[in-house]
This record gives structure tokens, sequence and C-alpha cells, in this order.
């Protein structure tokens, strides 16, 4: 549901600029050596069979399920203070860092052998953050002298097209969707083919990309082959289950943060980490956004990305268009959506509603209709920071199965928002609801007018919005994650 400090650096070196604000030395925020293994340790070329590795790890995910009862009652304990910790590294966002110095280039980075990198990914969205890493990871490479990187790695087929020799893929299970229980012999030859990878092959860095369910347990392994291990898209244990993230940081050297409060986060629980900016501000550098969402008088209405989402939400959030065009008559209603094999399902549901006469269905067209819109009527997701990209004031809504997850998103999650755009801020930009059966109805119709009329709640929002967007950062995140990933491999070169 959750769906991102300055520094002056020495080649190669990881230290972090203290905070803005903060007093501390720079020799604070070095990396604490208890994280960092020895060369000798970290270029291993011996260690469990895989088969015993991936055990290892199965043994340790059964250990944690067990004592996940007791951890959550050790939340509770303390909920109270790690909100209000949270809270704080919310309004205290930071632009990335610099990447490190490569010029001129480490001496373990070695012009003429290329860097073995095993890369991998376990969805579709973090296939396209590889595919746009290894573009980049290969420009800095060449920038600098060095031999273009020897890739393999787990993903789908479209990593082929960057040179990856695959041993395995997870993206194309994930698309199936089959629970755990059925999923868990793939993965355990997964991970066991990979480990084989990691141990005969010897690279020089994995760099993983999200999904840490499966980047966690792999992490683990890599390192237990002295394989240096970079994550990109640290995983949101800031949101809900906060206890995870020791096992995290055993299972990686450099963690690529992409959301501006999440450095002191991380921090404070002594990961290693780099702040390197949101990746989709790479991709919508390129496109044009609304000149003047005032002018407008279309209502965007997007349903969510998933067909189970879809149908749960897009029969309720018709139901509240309905009646707010009983207010405006002359609101118009588009609802653009990119994945065009969901238009027979969202076709289906819309003519069901009675809406076809009203709703404008656009497929393949999301930012051309978000240029001419005034507000959007939005699911929860990865989506709102294409909104926001727009200036687009907001109203969000994610509809549940049962009035338990509902209880759930309230008293578990240790954020006080669940939109990307008011997590940005640390406030309520965007009026957002999480719920279960009809739900907030009527406040959900008056916040849509409310922001739909000119006034104050409009004038506010659109405010926000621009905060939210300065805080997101400037585009260059992946060539920013490379030079972090080239770094990291040239700490390790030494003892190859």
């Amino acid at each position: 549901m959750l769906p991102l400090v300055g520094s002056n650096p020495r080649p190669c070196s990881l230290a972090r600029a203290a905070p803005r604000g903060h007093k501390e030395s720079l020799e604070t925020h070095q990396p604490r050596p208890t994280l960092t293994r020895g060369h000798s340790e970290r270029r291993a070329r011996h260690g469990l069979p895989p088969q015993l590795a991936v055990a290892r790890e199965f043994a340790r995910a059964l250990g944690a399920l067990l004592l996940g009862p007791l951890r959550l009652v050790a939340y509770f304990l303390t909920r109270r203070r790690l909100e209000a910790e949270v809270l704080g590294d919310l309004r205290s966002g930071s632009p990335p860092d610099d990447p490190p110095a490569l010029s001129p280039p480490a001496p373990e980075l070695d012009r003429g052998r290329p860097l073995r990198v095993f890369i991998s990914c376990a969805e579709p969205s973090g296939e396209l953050h590889a595919r746009h890493l290894i573009d980049a990871l290969c420009e800095v490479a060449a920038e600098h002298g060095l031999a273009t990187p020897t890739l393999t790695g787990l993903g789908g087929e479209r990593l082929d097209e960057k040179g990856v020799r695959r041993v395995g893929d997870p993206v194309a299970k994930s698309a199936m969707g089959f629970g755990v229980v059925a999923a868990l012999p793939f993965y355990l030859r997964l991970l066991t083919d990979a480990a084989r990878e990691l141990r005969d092959g010897r690279p020089n860095l994995m760099i993983a990309v999200d999904s840490p369910a499966l980047h966690v347990p792999l992490g683990h392994i890599a390192r237990g082959y002295g394989v240096p291990v970079v994550h990109f898209v640290t995983p949101q244990y800031w949101g809900w289950a906060p206890w995870r993230v020791g096992g995290y940081r055993a299972a990686v050297d450099l963690a690529l943060s992409i959301l501006p409060f999440e450095p002191p986060w991380f921090d404070r629980h002594r990961v290693r980490t780099a702040h390197v900016g949101h990746p989709i501000q790479d991709a919508l550098a390129r496109v044009p956004a609304n000149p003047d969402p005032d002018r407008c008088s279309t209502l965007a209405l997007l349903p969510g990305s998933r067909n189970s989402v879809l149908r749960r939400n897009l029969p309720w959030m018709l139901g509240v268009v309905a009646e707010l065009r009983q207010q405006f008559p002359e609101l118009r209603v588009a609802l653009p959506h990119d994945r065009t094999e969901l238009e027979p399902t969202v076709r289906e549901l819309v003519e069901q509603a009675g809406a076809t006469d009203w709703v404008d269905l656009r497929f393949g067209s999301l930012h051309a209709t978000l240029r001419d819109c005034r507000a959007a009527f939005s699911v929860s997701g990865t989506v709102l920071l294409d909104l926001l990209h727009h200036r687009l004031p907001t109203a969000v809504v994610y509809r549940v199965d049962s009035k338990l997850e509902a209880w759930l998103a309230q008293h578990v999650l240790t954020v006080p928002f669940f939109a990307s755009t008011n997590l940005l801020v640390g406030r309520e930009v965007c009026p957002e609801w999480c719920f279960a059966g009809d739900g907030p109805r009527g406040d959900v119709l008056e916040a849509l007018r409310t922001l739909w009329v000119d006034g104050p709640e409009r004038s506010a929002a659109r405010e926000g919005l621009d905060l939210a967007a300065s805080r997101l950062g400037q585009p260059g995140a992946n060539r920013r994650a490379a030079h972090w990933a080239l770094a990291e491999a040239g700490r390790e070169r030494a003892d190859v």
C-alpha cells in the first residue's frame, strides 16, 4: 500500500554529510566498523554449498515467522516513540548525496578487466529500474575508461536486451500470482541456482533492485560467498514491521534510498545508506507537465493498476463521482490507464455502474490526459508521483477487503500517512482514507468538492504539491546509483 546530504567524499569513500542542522562531524557518519567485513573475508572463495546456504535462509525465515507475535507485542509497546521518530524524519527530507568521485578511477577499478556484476530483480517494476540502472552503469563505466561490465543475474526476458545472462526468472513467476506456499519450491530452486552462480562465478558485486523478500536472503547468501551487495530502492521498513531492519543490515553493504526521508531512518538503524533520489524523476524529466491546472475542467479518475484493486475501488469511486457531478454538471471525467490489458475489466465496471455516457476512457495516454485535468481522484500508489508532476490536487483512497485490514492500516503502520505525496512533506496535502465497506463517502465527496473549486483548500493543496515536488529531487537517480555501485565495487577489487 505504501509505494524517496550533500557531501564531497574522497575517491571511492562512502562518507555521508551530516544532516542539515546537525552538529556532528562527518566522522560520526562513517560506516561503523562492525558492519564491514575485512577484505579477506569479503573475497572469500568458499562458503556453504548452495543447498545448505539456502536451507539456512529458509530456517532463518521460519524463525522470524515464529518470533513475529513477540516482535509485534514489542512493537506496540514502543509504537509511540517509533511514530514520533518517523514523523521527524518525514519533516527533514534531504537532497540526494553527491556520488563518489571516480576521476581519477580508484586503483581497484581496473581499466582492462570488466567488472563482473550479478544484478537481480523480481517484479516488473523492479525490472524496469534494473534496465535503466544497467544503462547508467555502462555509461558511467565508459565515461571513466572502464570496460563494459559483464552481467549475470535474475530477472525477466527484458534483461536479455541488456546483455544479462540470466540464471532464473522471478519476474514471470510474480506475474502469475501464485500464493506463497504454492510458489515456495520455485523460489527455493531459484535461490539455489543464484547461490551456485554467486559461489562459482565470483562476481565483483551484486546489485539487488527492490523486492526485499527475495533479496534479503539472497544478500545473506552473497555476502557469505564474499560478494559485496548493493541494494537499490530501500525497503519501506520505516512504514511497518521495523524490526526487519536487523536482517536487512546483515544482508547489504550499501543501501541506495530513493525517498528523502529514508536516510536518517536507516542511519539510526546502522545501515550504510546513500540517497540517490527517485528514479521516476528520470522518466518524468521528458514529460511535459500540465501548464495550468486551474484552467481545466476535467477530473482524472485513477482506480489502480491491478485487477483486484480495480474491482474493489472503481465501482465505489464511480459512485462518489456521480454525486459530485450533481453539484458540478459541467465537470468532465477522464479515466486514463496505461495497462491496456486491463481495458476489458475497466469497461465492464464502468458499464455496470451506468457511467459509460460520462466517463471518457483513455488507454495508453496517462500523461497526455493529466495535462488537461484540474484535479484527481486516485487510489494510492506510484501514480501519485505522476499526479505530483502535474501538480494536480488529489483525493486519495484505498479500499481494502476487510475491516481487519483497515484496522491494521490504522494501528500497525508507523507512519501517519500512506499517500506518497503526504509522506514527502510530513503532512496531509492530499486528503486520504483507507477503509473497508462503504467507507466515509460524505467526507471524500466534500474533499473532492473543496479541491475542485477555487478556494483556500485548493490553494493550500497546490502549495503543498510544490513543496513535495521540491523534496522529491531532480533527475539523475540512476546515474547516481551507478556511481555509488561502482565505488562499492572499487572498494573490493584489491583482493580479487
